[in-house]
């Protein structure tokens, strides 16, 4: 079965083709072929880079009038070309879609179809910079590949199933009635590193407590009790929880009274919270923390301060999900700072150490990914997983699939 998987952004799209025989294998295998596609649009620009299994390489920069043009000529080049894979169109089986919202309708992955769609576009009043372009991507591949079957894989579906206590915001009542509570975002990569983690310590997902962080430009933590996310750091929407690269995380909602009655509107204030806080925000350096961490050794007080402020932040929202789990038996560090930044994992289970969390210097400063860099008498595993969602969403598509042919032959 070869499945296409489609990871949309407001900024990059990531494209990638798995082939699954009769059966998943155990590790994650490298896609056959895969594109990046990162888009410039004040240069109106995408710089694209494909790669495929047979090690070749390729990296252009393209004028860009038209998003659906570029990606169209980027997928194309599966079976056209010097970098083709496939005979042609015919011979993609599925395609697997990111979906960043799900909302209360969606709890699980779902065939593509004109009500879902509908569904989609409705829930874009709740993710209004992704929902939109994840829906562009499912039009797009229905005029290329007519009748080829489409998965939608929801980043809210792991969250969905969370207690009521955890899903509950503590206003009004006939909030929880509208649709406004926690949903919890970066679900397929909490749920990818889930399992992952069962896999590396050989226990049963069920037996385990998980807090994992999920640490990127955005951040979110979860806590994972026998398989399923039981609370979550994100909110209503992505904003909540921790400090990230340019949005606040959590504040007062007081301040944001205080600035409207000083004249501010909502969408100033969205971008204030969304574009200009975190380490961006705090440090006036940068959204990333390689960056400020130079300009910390130089001396720049304000980069210190978003490097700790980030810290401090982090190591209580994770107090939080152990109080919830009533214990811990890994912590899990995932996405780009979480897997390349040493000195902020061994700071963070340092705090923890009255827990008995204890990490080997040595391996964590070389660590490579899906690896424990926990010491020998420590009392809490921790891990370096590489979250890998675009094998998850592949995953989703094959299992999806499977399920609806033994529906058809039964």
């Amino acid at each position: 079965m070869n499945i296409l998987v489609l990871n949309g952004g407001s900024s990059s799209h990531k494209l990638c083709l798995y082939r699954i025989a009769n059966e998943l294998p155990s590790h994650p295998p490298k896609p056959r072929w895969e594109a990046q596609i990162d888009w410039y649009p004040q240069r109106q620009e995408a710089v694209v880079e494909i790669s495929t299994e047979k090690g070749e390489q390729h990296e252009e920069t393209q004028a860009v009038t038209d998003r659906q043009k570029t990606l169209t000529a980027v997928i194309k080049t599966l079976w056209q070309g010097p970098f083709a894979m496939l005979a042609g169109e015919a011979d993609i089986d599925v395609v697997g879609h990111r979906v960043v919202h799900g909302g209360q309708t969606y709890q699980q992955s779902v065939v593509i179809e004109p009500a879902v769609k509908a569904e989609i576009d409705r829930l874009s009043e709740l993710a209004p910079v992704h929902n939109p372009v994840n829906l562009e991507g499912i039009e797009l591949m229905e005029q290329l590949l007519d009748s080829v079957p489409q998965i939608a894989v929801f980043d809210t579906a792991f969250h969905s199933q969370m207690p009521i206590v955890a899903q509950t915001y503590p206003g009004p009542y006939h909030w929880f009635e509208q649709g406004i509570r926690r949903y919890g975002f970066h679900g397929i990569s909490h749920e990818y590193c889930a399992h992952r983690a069962a896999q590396i310590l050989d226990r049963p997902l069920e037996s385990l407590r998980l807090v994992i962080c999920h640490l990127g430009n955005g951040g979110s933590l979860s806590a994972v009790k026998q398989g399923y996310s039981i609370d979550t750091t994100m909110g209503f929407t992505p904003l909540d929880g921790l400090m990230m690269g340019t949005r606040s995380g959590a504040v007062d909602p007081g301040i944001l009274i205080y600035l409207m009655r000083r004249g501010y509107s909502a969408d100033q204030i969205d971008q204030m919270l969304n574009r200009e806080s975190g380490l961006k925000g705090i440090s006036g350096v940068s959204n990333d923390l390689r960056e400020i961490r130079q300009a910390t050794a130089e001396g720049n007080k304000r980069a210190q301060l978003a490097q700790d402020l980030y810290l401090h932040r982090l190591k209580s929202c994770i107090g939080s999900m152990v109080m919830g789990l009533e214990g811990m038996d890994a912590l899990v560090f995932t996405a780009g700072i979480g897997e390349h930044n040493p000195q902020l994992r061994a700071a963070t289970c340092k705090s923890m150490a009255f827990l008995g969390v204890r990490v080997d210097a040595a391996k964590n400063k070389v660590a490579s990914t899906d690896e424990d860099i926990s010491s020998a008498d420590s009392a809490v595993r921790v891990l370096v997983i590489h979250t890998q969602e675009d094998w998850a969403i592949a995953q989703h598509c094959w299992r999806r699939l499977r399920l609806r042919s033994h529906a058809s032959q039964s």
